[in-house]
């Protein structure tokens, strides 16, 4: 079937089977000239299922790609973008364990230094206590032979 557009120029249409499920509806693509290009399709599925009109042309099926190439690179600079974020919210994770890290590992440095000081008093006050019975027993043996003579 051959229509004519309202700049005269004449225009096939033709039922088109995508894949992707979408309505068919393409946006108008601009030439060289910045004008809005004319469109023309073919009635049979093909690498030529349509062209643009003036010197500057596009085939539809290369637009399709353009638009779903430019889609996938916003979705992988969208997935680029999360990861980023993702990277910097565990690197602030990874700062504040580390800083808690630190505190810990300076209360267990604290606890033992407070156990090693416990630990030499508790052996003062053991070799106090010997000094203590040994001097009690010289005491006592001191006594028994001021006593047995």
């Amino acid at each position: 079937m051959v229509t004519q557009n309202s700049a005269g120029s004449a225009s096939f249409s033709a039922s088109r089977s995508r894949s992707r499920g979408s309505t068919g509806a393409i946006e108008p693509v601009k030439c060289y000239h910045n004008e809005v290009a004319l469109l023309r399709t073919v009635r049979f599925n093909g690498p030529t299922q349509g062209k643009r009109t003036c010197g500057s042309f596009k085939w539809v099926d290369e637009v399709d790609i353009v638009n779903e190439l430019q889609f996938m690179v916003f979705e992988r600079d969208t997935i680029i973008s999360e990861l980023e974020y993702e990277k910097d919210l565990l690197e602030a994770d990874v700062k504040k364990l580390r800083k808690k890290g630190e505190e810990l590992q300076d209360q267990v440095n604290e606890l033992a230094m407070e156990n090693t000081m416990k630990w030499e008093i508790a052996e003062s006050a053991r070799a106090d206590r010997k000094f203590v019975m040994l001097l009690c027993l010289s005491w006592v043996f001191f006594s028994f032979m001021l006593l047995t003579k």
